[in-house]
Parts: C-alpha cells; structure tokens; sequence
C-alpha cells in the first residue's frame, strides 16, 4: 500500500510539474521561448550532444516565427555545428583512404562486361591458381557487398549443397543451396568432376565472420552433400577471407561518409 501511494505520489508531482510548466510557458513571449531554447541548444552544443542540439536549433527556426533574431543566431550555430561535422567526416575520409589504398594492395580489380560492379579478387584467389583444387572462394565488388563459392574438384559426385567451417567446438554453417537451384552448378569431363555452390545475400550465414575472426586457428571445412568431403583452409585462403570483410567495410564506410560529406556541404552552402 505504501509503494503504491509512493508512486501515485511522484505521479501526481510530476503532473503538476507539467501543468505548472505549461502554464508558466503561457505567459512567455515567443522571443523569450525562443531564447530559452538557444540556451538549451548552446547547453546540449557545449556538452557534445550534437543532434538533441541541432534539433532545439530546429524548434526555434519552425516555431517561433516573431523571433526573428533567434533564428538568425540559430541558423549561424547550425551552421558552426554542421561545419565542424563536415571537417570530422573529410577527416575520417582521408584517414579511410590510407587504408583503402593499403587493403587494395592485395587484391586485383576487374569488370568484364558481364560485371555490373568492379569486382577485387584477392591476389591468392585468382582462379587460375585454384581450378584443380577444393576450397572456398570470397567475392567482393566495389559496393563492399560479400558473397563466397565452396568450390569441389574430385572424382566423385558429392551433389553438395551447403558447407560447415569448424576447429573442435566452433562452428559456423552455411544455409542450404538446393540442387536445382541456378547457385549450384555441376559439371565434368572425363573422371573429373566440379561442383559449385554460391551462397549469396547471407546465405553464408556467418560463415565469412567466422573464418576471418579465427584465421589463426586450423579450420575446417566439410562440403555438405550425399557425401562428406573435408578440407583444411589454406592460410592464405583465411587470410584472403579476412582481408576482404576488413575492405568491404571500408567500402561500405567509404560510401556513407560520401553521402554524409555532400549533405552536410549542402547543408552549409
């Protein structure tokens, strides 16, 4: 009972806090309101909290229409704020470039006209080192977009559909690519036999992650299908995994701080 009375208590309060606010507000001039809220927005500047700032700059500017020169100094903060934002993000940029240029370094681009994107195939990946042998490929384009292939040379059918990367306990799987489907291709010549699996749009189910975060430990992989096939990743091939999530983040992060740099330019203009 007492608990409850406590809180219906503190209700209470902050109710008449609110009404008492709200009536005090009524009796201020929309200059004084308008005053106020620059203080907030300088307060919330001043603290680092740039986006609650912004936003109060942002009330003043479409609410307080007779306070005219609250808004001129609102629209003189907001600038001052977007242009320190610009100088972060050109900043960042240019730090991001060094180790753009650093992480381009292992891989080679390419677009044939199949490609619709610029296409960085790591340099110890290139398929004309692997097309004998069993191991798992990662595809990268210039939007920083991911995917990986498990590709199979043997003498026997495996008609596999998906892959498990292990080291004892750690696991990571692949989702099902069924057989019918056009991200799995088979085909032979002679006694030899290839298998391609293509795990696209996430398919990799954590799978690129996991390899590149225990590229140190001695991974690996079973080919899923009506028989099992293991392999032992290559370190260079973990090397390759990991290289490529490290650019396709810089790629990604790359693009956004783009859009970021032109908006706030605009923004500033």
């Amino acid at each position: 009972m007492g608990k409850f009375l406590k809180e219906f208590d503190m209700r209470s309060f902050f109710f008449i806090m609110m009404i008492a606010a709200m009536l005090v507000s009524c009796g201020k001039s929309e200059k004084q309101l308008a005053a106020e809220k620059y203080s907030l927005a300088q307060s919330l500047y001043e603290m680092g909290d740039t986006m609650q700032a912004l936003q109060q700059l942002d009330t003043i500017q479409k609410t307080y229409k007779e306070a005219v020169r609250t808004i001129a100094d609102a629209g003189q903060l907001k600038k001052r704020i977007y242009g320190e934002l610009l100088y972060k993000a050109e900043d960042e940029m240019d730090s991001l470039q060094v180790t753009l240029a650093e992480l381009e370094k292992k891989f080679i681009k390419e677009k044939t006209e199949f490609d619709r994107y610029t296409q960085y195939i790591h340099k110890s990946q290139e398929f004309k080192r692997r097309w004998n042998k069993s191991f798992i490929q990662i595809y990268l384009d210039e939007r920083g977009e991911l995917y990986i292939t498990s590709n199979y040379y043997g003498d026997q059918w495996l008609e596999h559909t998906g892959l498990r990367v292990y080291d004892g306990d750690l696991q990571a799987k692949t989702e099902k690519v069924a057989l019918d489907s056009p991200l799995s291709h088979r085909s032979d010549f002679l006694d030899t036999k290839w298998e391609k699996v293509t795990y696209r749009d996430g398919a990799d189910n954590g799978v690129i992650e996991f390899i590149a975060e225990n590229a140190d430990k001695n991974l690996k992989a079973v080919f899923l299908g009506s028989r099992y096939y293991y392999i032992v990743l290559e370190s260079f091939d973990k090397q390759a995994m990991a290289d490529a999530l490290a650019l396709s983040k810089v790629l990604k992060r790359k693009a956004r701080l783009e859009h970021e740099i032109k908006s706030l330019k605009s923004k500033i203009a």
